[in-house]
């Protein structure tokens, strides 16, 4: 193959995919901009992903940018990056770059309206999920360190915030409340379970599905797509394909709820 990195499209009403990008690049985690391009990293720098184009974003002098990447309501970019002091959030609203004043590392997943929310080491070091207010004061850290809890989100409504947890033996999908009340897993079963994103409509939860044993969230494994109603109903598999970290760690879907973006990897082709 004469490609790493897939980036591909899912139309829920037709059940179509659709290649946007192809690259011998590995970049990763797409999140859809309301104007119909992409945000990905690859490299340890962010880009611009549309039809059959990369430019690259220049973000000052973070050069080992990760998948946890987004954009803030008003339209920001908000990403993590690695340093000497570990991972940090910084936001960059085109000419600037703002680190927010968050112990390290802390990797950011998701926003909305005055809240960020992203995965945390603290204290004992297990990861947890915080949120904070998007200028970093006001940290909130809302899981235990019972467990590992990752991959937060919020529902549209602001009412939920999603995300994955292997406090009952392995990776499932949970979902609790934005104070970190009546938290709980939404269902059960032998995959490991990762990444939930709720979609802007509010109908659909979309998550990652890793082979039962699997251990974290490694890259290049046969996984799948996962959809379902937002009280756990109705799940059904969308598509196998060869993925993991990279695939869907961000939010990835269309603004209007009925498509979303992924990445997909070449068999073969791996590398670190």
């Amino acid at each position: 193959m004469d490609w790493r990195s897939s980036l591909e499209i899912i139309d829920l009403a037709s059940g179509q995919v659709r290649i946007v990008l192809r690259t011998p690049m590995l970049i990763e985690a797409p999140n859809w901009h309301p104007e119909g391009w992409f945000l990905v990293n690859g490299e340890g720098r962010l880009w611009r992903a549309s039809e059959g184009m990369l430019e690259p974003i220049v973000t000052g002098h973070d050069e080992r940018c990760n998948n946890d990447h987004g954009f803030l309501p008003d339209g920001r970019i908000i990403y993590s990056a690695h340093d000497a002091q570990g991972s940090g959030i910084h936001v960059w609203n085109g000419a600037r770059v703002t680190t927010l004043p968050l112990e390290r590392p802390s990797w950011w997943h998701a926003a909305q309206d005055e809240r960020i929310a992203y995965a945390c080491a603290r204290g004992d070091r297990t990861v947890r999920i915080a949120t904070s207010r998007p200028d970093g004061s006001d940290e909130t850290v809302l899981t235990p360190a019972a467990a590992h809890h990752d991959g937060p989100d919020f529902s549209p409504c602001g009412t939920w915030i999603w995300f994955n947890s292997d406090e009952t033996g392995h990776a499932q999908i949970w979902r609790m409340r934005p104070d970190g009340s009546e938290a709980a897993p939404v269902f059960r079963d032998g995959n490991v379970n990762w990444f939930p994103h709720p979609s802007p409509c509010g109908r659909h939860v979309l998550y990652l599905a890793y082979p039962p044993g699997t251990e974290g969230h490694p890259r290049d494994l046969n996984v799948s797509l996962w959809l379902m109603a937002p009280d756990g109903s109705g799940r059904r598999k969308l598509l196998d394909l060869f993925g993991g970290q990279g695939t869907i760690n961000v939010p990835c879907w269309s603004p209007d709820g009925e498509a979303f973006a992924f990445m997909r990897y070449a068999p073969g082709a791996t590398e670190g």
